[in-house]
């Protein structure tokens, strides 16, 4: 799994490096000192998975994830613990804190690895999943038949995935990336790094902040289309 370490203290991504060197499935293919140069080396590398710190000069490590369309996986590498709450709302794996235990790094690299491997096993027997396919969905002790025509909204939620049909919104264990990835893009578009929509349900669409569009579909959720996927959005639309 390719790693990007993103953090402005040489020290810090040196002991970082050091700390993931027993880890053989974690290969570290560059490194980032701010969000600008983090931006280039992400759009170049391509990794997997940063390791992200909070605190930089300039921009935060929230503001990259924002700049970013398709976001890695993330685990978040900082001093301070008062960002938890806000890390998970970005999706993060994982939250260390520095100076960072070996034993805390150990669990969220098993974690990464984990998913990762999941993901890579279920793409290698995937397809394109079409509107009029039929999928399977557990939460809890209910289980649905879903087409998914019928999905009028995905919306991330850390590890899983909440999906709104009809009267029901069960969440199921995946990310939107893989979901995203599966899915028509004819039908099914990436509004945000949080939710991906289903176009036959666009109910209105106006105008929103930051040159973005606020989009209401049918059953009454509004999602807000980022400022660089009003773009695409417009094309796909001819609006």
């Amino acid at each position: 799994m390719k790693a990007l370490i993103v953090d402005d203290e040489r020290l810090a991504r040196v002991e970082l490096k050091r700390l993931l060197e027993p880890f053989k499935e974690i290969h570290i293919v560059g490194e980032a000192v701010n969000v600008d140069d983090a931006v280039k080396k992400i759009a170049d590398l391509k990794p997997d998975l940063i390791f992200l710190d909070i605190q930089m000069p300039g921009k935060t490590g929230f503001d990259l994830l924002e700049e970013l369309d398709r976001v890695p996986k993330v685990i978040f590498t900082t001093a301070y613990d008062e960002y938890a709450l806000k890390a998970f709302e970005f999706n993060a794996l994982d939250y260390l804190l520095k100076p960072i235990e070996p034993k805390r790094l150990e669990d969220a690299v098993k974690r990464v690895v984990e998913q990762e491997t999941q993901e890579l096993l279920l793409q290698h027997s995937s397809h394109i999943l079409k509107p009029e396919d039929q999928v399977f969905v557990k939460d809890g002790e209910r289980c649905w038949f879903v087409k998914l025509e019928d999905v009028r909204l995905l919306e991330s939620e850390g590890n899983y995935v909440r999906l709104f049909f009809n009267d029901y919104k069960p969440l199921i264990l995946r990310t939107l990336n893989y979901l995203n990835d599966r899915l028509d893009q004819k039908t099914f578009f990436r509004a945000n790094r949080k939710h991906i929509i289903n176009l036959k349900w666009v109910e209105n669409i106006e105008p929103w902040l930051n040159g973005g569009l606020l989009v209401k579909l049918k059953g009454g959720q509004k999602v807000e289309v980022s400022r660089r996927q009003s773009i695409k959005f417009k094309e796909m639309l001819s609006i």
